[in-house]
C-alpha cells in the first residue's frame, strides 16, 4: 500500500510557489510522473492541500 505525501500553504491556500516546492519534494521522495495528484479546494476553489502517493503501487 503506497504512502501519501501531504503539503499545505504556509497560509490558507498554496501559491504556485509553494506547489512547485511540493512538486519537488514528492518527486525527492520517490513519486512518479504518473502519480495521481490530490487535493482539498476551499469553497472559494483554491487550493488548499495537495497529496501524491509514494511507493510501490503510484502506478494505476
Amino acid at each position: 500500500m503506497p504512502s501519501r505525501i501531504k503539503f499545505s500553504g504556509a497560509e490558507k491556500d498554496i501559491t504556485l510557489d509553494e506547489l512547485e516546492d511540493a512538486i519537488h519534494h514528492a518527486r525527492n521522495a520517490g513519486a512518479k510522473g504518473t502519480s495521481y495528484v490530490y487535493a482539498v479546494l476551499s469553497t472559494s476553489g483554491k487550493i488548499k492541500e495537495v497529496g501524491v502517493d509514494i511507493g510501490d503501487d503510484t502506478d494505476y
